[in-house]
């Protein structure tokens, strides 16, 4: 009887194969456990911001596309941080800080009006005068050439008691006292009279007890009982361009 001996290979495949199975194993567990990362996406431009919120309903971007939406999602909310909260005709759809004619103060109707308040009247005489408009409330120191040097709004009479015409400075007081004791007033400019003989004249807004009898907001509407009341600065500076015999202009 003939014995032969079986040689012993060892068995390759199922090595491997349980090799491929622990390592697949232990990545997979390692990788559940946080060590191992995997996602190969890079991080820069395309990784979303904190605030970024998907819609469902919008396929998600992928790519470069992903990458220029993000960036123009930055430049986007850097520009609007730059510039400051939308003023609400931009927030109602209005004019946007990209139109044309947004870059700058661009003159309004207002302003033009406002031009027009303050320009001397027409009808107003020559050379160096005082103008006084009744109308307007509101006062002129024009110099020898017609130049306007100073002009600001007064409070004259409510009874409107002025003939528009051509006066003179006639008087003046640096300190007066209303009729019936009605108020203190410094600066005063007369330049007319009265039906019963009290004076009329240009001053500052009287006060009583140190308190004024009008407000400066009140300036460019009547509020006294004859005279042409001025804010302090104001009537300062009428008082030093007018000396006795000043010319004064009053229009309606």
């Amino acid at each position: 009887m003939t014995t032969h001996r079986r040689d012993v290979r060892p068995r390759y495949g199922r090595i491997i194969a349980l090799t491929i199975s622990a390592t697949v194993s232990a990545v997979a567990a390692l990788a559940g456990l946080g060590v191992l990362a995997t996602s190969t996406a890079p991080a820069g431009a395309s990784a979303r911001p904190a605030s970024y919120h998907h819609d469902a309903s919008r396929p998600e971007p992928s790519g470069q596309q992903s990458g220029q939406q993000s960036s123009q999602q930055s430049s986007q909310q850097s520009s609007q941080q730059q510039s400051g909260p939308r003023s609400n005709d931009q927030q109602a759809g209005g004019p946007s800080q990209s139109a044309p004619y947004a870059a700058g103060p661009q003159p309004t109707s207002t302003s033009a009006e406002a031009a027009a308040a303050k320009a001397l009247p027409t009808a107003s005489g020559h050379g160096r005068r005082i103008v006084f408009s009744q109308s307007r409330q509101r006062v002129w120191l024009v110099g020898d050439a017609d130049h306007v040097g100073r002009t600001y709004l007064v409070s004259g009479s409510v009874y409107d008691n002025l003939q528009p015409g051509t006066y003179s400075v006639y008087s003046r007081s640096r300190w007066a006292v209303g009729v019936d004791e009605s108020g203190v007033m410094q600066y005063f400019v007369r330049f007319t009279q009265g039906p019963t003989g009290a004076a009329i004249g240009f001053h500052s807004i009287p006060t009583h007890d140190d308190v004024p009898l009008q407000t400066r907001a009140q300036l460019g509407t009547p509020q006294s009982h004859g005279c042409i009341r001025q804010d302090l600065p104001d009537a300062i500076a009428l008082w030093n361009f007018a000396p006795v015999g000043t010319k004064v202009v009053v229009v309606a």
